[in-house]
């Protein structure tokens, strides 16, 4: 009797069964690469917008704590307040102004962005940023959109 070999040789079809192509990855990471390319600006974008709105929200918080301070203290229009006078007003008292301060500002910074009495002004005055940019943070409380003190 004459024993058959069988012939067990892969074919193209059995060797392609598992895995990706080369072409097929590429294209994967190609398309990956372009959404990210999309995507990253806008996410810078609304970082900055975030960060500025933060800003004059807190602005608005020093110029309310600002007339506050004026009221009871009898203050008049040209006093202005130092930094640690306006915390109480601003629910910080003793804790070194931990959430009013400018998003741009080092964190513990008193007051960060604000702290010194040309940023906070007199009473009359609009409080300002000196972090403002007026091309990436452009965060002020006056309407003509100046930063000044």
């Amino acid at each position: 009797m004459e024993s058959k070999k069988t012939n067990k040789m892969k074919t193209n079809k059995q060797i392609r069964k598992a895995g990706f192509t080369l072409v097929e990855i590429m294209i994967v990471v190609a398309i990956i690469g372009l959404l990210a390319a999309i995507a990253i600006p806008n996410f810078v974008k609304a970082r900055q917008t975030s960060q500025t709105n933060a800003c004059i929200n807190n602005l608005r918080q020093i110029d309310s704590a600002k007339q506050q301070w004026a009221m009871e203290n009898g203050a008049v229009g040209g006093s202005t307040p130092t930094s640690d006078q306006l915390l109480v007003y601003v629910g910080k008292s003793g804790l070194a102004g931990s959430d009013v301060c400018c998003p741009l500002s080092p964190k513990g910074t008193p007051m960060g962005g604000y702290g010194t009495p040309i940023d906070i002004g007199a009473v009359t005055n609009l409080p300002w940023c000196s972090n403002y940019d007026a091309n990436t943070h452009r965060a002020t409380l006056n309407p003509t959109g100046l930063n000044t003190p």
